[in-house]
């Protein structure tokens, strides 16, 4: 039996051509027998195709350990951003204004500023945003300074995030001083969002640059930090150290950062955020301050109310005596308040405007005097004076009157357009002043007033009030009348009416002296030679007074020989009360004598009719005296007979 023939060996199984390409040769068709020439070129294709297999073998074992490696490679290329929020969790930091002011001058290249934007991003995740926690701005700066957006703009951080990636960096030069500048009164400006200094939120900016500012920043640095804002200096690469020291805030160690490149700038936002997750030193207490504690972040210090200063324990506060620092320059005491030195002057003197001299006190114009013609100050008192020909009462404020002087007045008072009626109060107010020192009485002076303008009105003739109380209070009532100046026509009513007896003119035997008053201020619209001679030779003295655009020949006119006696003139209202004394001595009759008039003869018959009147009443008056005398004697001569 023959052996069975051994088993055909089993026909190699083809791989599948989704297995590695590099088993697979290209073999030309059998039944071809090409040539010797497309021998060679067949061999030249082939070796081709055996190095591209064998790149597409090595593709395709890489391929494995990348898909393998994915993990890892995606942590590894992880933005820094993303790194810093998985770092710690994102801390509470209380209210917060913060602002960063970024480099975006030429020197900073392009993914270097993409690694800045990245920083900034990832801070902000780290950070509790918020109207009432953490309020972000940021500024970028070159040449010039732009706002990327204030304080108030967003409250949302994916609305920070989307406007720091749209940053556009304005590449030109490096002022960085001009960027403080603009933080300093912008963006940390209430109308920007910042929170009111009241409100004692601290307020941080961080300023990141990458070479020397091409302007002055220390002392730009230094107001901003006296303002309260405090700064943190980050430089990268090629930054001035010198610069940074003089824009941080103190301490320096702490507000000063220098990092090799971009790259590392995360190393200071680690170090800045666990600055900021400290806890507030003031809230949690025991911090020893008297009366203010002051937080800044990580820290604490203690300050003083206004007019307080801090003293050397750095906690307790104590006055500030501003007094005893010799430059005051007070003329008499010194004060020292809150606000700082105030002069004060001893009794009797008062502050001049410089608030350091001092002067006597002028008593009559804070007081209530009460004297009836003029105050004299002497330094701490005063006392009362009376005109010229006039007494001092005994009450040391009022003043005699004109005693025995019997007058009738008539007082013309000029009611014209051009006087204007602020002005016609003055010289109501002046007319009073007149009747001040009168003594009005039906038997002693009696007061008329006439107004005159383009007509005339008898204002209250002169027998209308018996007392000056009356006479001054109807002149106070008196309204103004405007219109033309008919003076003439006023000096005809006067010696028509006026002095009749039917307006209360006393009869012409009783001989008073009958006294008119002229009040003008321009050229009377009529004629007044006529009226002006009449009432002189009614007897009538005249006087005129004169004011601003009077004409002196129409005052000299009206007025009574002397003119120099009888007529005076003030260029402006308000100061004509200075012709009150002139007046005074005119108006006012001696004792015993009527004004402007002269001694009647003794020898006359009316004289001797009136002395021998006067000298049998004085003899009756005497008579009886003696007869009262004569019976105490009797009186006194009848008890001492008893007594005996």
């Amino acid at each position: 039996m023959r052996p069975p023939p051994p088993p055909a060996p089993a026909a190699r199984p083809s791989p599948p051509r989704a297995h590695c390409p590099c088993r697979y040769l290209v073999q030309l068709p059998g039944r071809l027998r090409p040539s010797a020439p497309l021998c060679g070129r067949a061999s030249e294709l082939s070796g081709r195709l055996r190095l591209h297999t064998s790149v597409l073998c090595w593709l395709s074992a890489m391929r494995g350990l990348l898909y393998s490696m994915l993990p890892l490679l995606l942590l590894l290329l992880q933005p820094w951003e993303t790194q810093l929020q998985l770092a710690g969790p994102r801390c509470s930091t209380g209210p917060l204004d913060l602002v960063f002011v970024i480099d975006s001058s030429r020197s900073v290249r392009p993914f270097e500023f993409e690694t800045m934007r990245q920083f900034l991003v990832g801070l902000l995740r780290s950070l509790d945003v918020g109207p009432n926690a953490t309020r972000v701005g940021v500024i970028q700066y070159s040449s010039q300074v732009q706002s990327v957006f204030p304080l108030r703009a967003f409250s949302r951080r994916e609305d920070m995030e989307r406007a720091i990636r749209a940053l556009v960096p304005l590449a030109q030069g490096t002022m960085t001083g001009l960027a403080i500048q603009y933080a300093m009164n912008v963006a940390f400006s209430v109308a920007e969002g910042a929170r009111p200094p009241e409100a004692r939120v601290p307020r941080v900016a961080v300023i990141v640059t990458d070479g020397r500012p091409q302007d002055r920043v220390a002392e730009v640095a230094a107001q901003a930090r006296a303002r309260g804002i405090e700064i943190y200096a980050v430089g990268v690469q090629r930054a001035d150290v010198g610069s940074l020291r003089a824009m941080a805030s103190p301490p320096l160690n702490e507000h000063v950062f220098l990092v090799e490149s971009f790259d590392l700038i995360q190393e200071f936002g680690r170090q800045f955020h666990g600055r900021l997750c400290r806890k507030d030193l003031c809230a949690q207490g025991g911090h020893g301050c008297q009366h203010q504690c002051v937080s800044a972040l990580g820290t604490f210090h203690c300050a003083c109310n206004p007019g307080y200063q801090l003293a050397a324990d750095n906690k307790s506060c104590m006055a500030i005596d501003h007094c005893s620092f010799g430059n005051h320059s007070c003329q008499h005491d010194c004060v020292s308040t809150f606000g700082g030195p105030q002069c004060r002057c001893r009794e009797g003197y008062d502050l001049l405007p410089d608030r350091r001299s001092c002067q006597a006190r002028d008593l009559c114009n804070g007081v209530d005097h009460g004297c009836e013609f003029q105050c004299v100050s002497e330094g701490f008192s005063y006392h009362c004076v009376c005109p010229e020909g006039r007494q001092l009462q005994a009450d040391g404020k009022s003043c005699s009157r004109c005693r025995e002087g019997h007058v009738d007045l008539v007082l013309l008072v000029d009611g014209s357009k051009s006087v204007r009626p602020q002005n016609f109060e003055l010289v109501k107010r002046f007319v009073n002043q007149i009747v001040d020192f009168l003594d009005v009485s039906p038997e002693g002076t009696r007061v008329g007033l006439v107004q005159f303008s383009s007509r005339v009105r008898t204002e209250f003739p002169l027998g209308r009030y018996g007392t000056a109380a009356e006479v001054k209070q109807a002149v106070l009532a008196v309204e103004y009348m405007e219109r033309g100046t008919m003076t003439g026509l006023a000096l005809r009513h006067m010696v028509e009416h006026s002095f009749s007896e039917a307006q209360g003119a006393r009869p012409r035997e009783l001989n008073v002296p009958r006294v008119g008053l002229v009040f003008t201020d321009g050229r009377s619209q009529d004629n007044i030679s006529v009226w002006a001679a009449r009432a002189k030779e009614e007897g009538i003295v005249m006087y005129a007074v004169g004011v601003g655009k009077a004409v002196e020949e129409e005052l000299r006119e009206i007025a009574s020989e002397p003119a120099e006696l009888h007529v005076s003139y003030s260029p402006d209202f308000s100061t004509m009360t200075h012709l009150l004394e002139n007046l005074k001595g005119s108006i006012c009759p001696e004792e015993g004598i009527g004004a402007g008039t002269e001694l009647r003869s003794p020898c006359e018959c009316e004289s001797l009719v009136e002395f021998q009147g006067r000298t049998l009443g004085t003899l009756e008056s005497l008579s009886q005296k003696l007869a009262q005398l004569t019976a105490r004697l009797e009186d006194l001569e009848n008890q001492l007979a008893t007594q005996k």
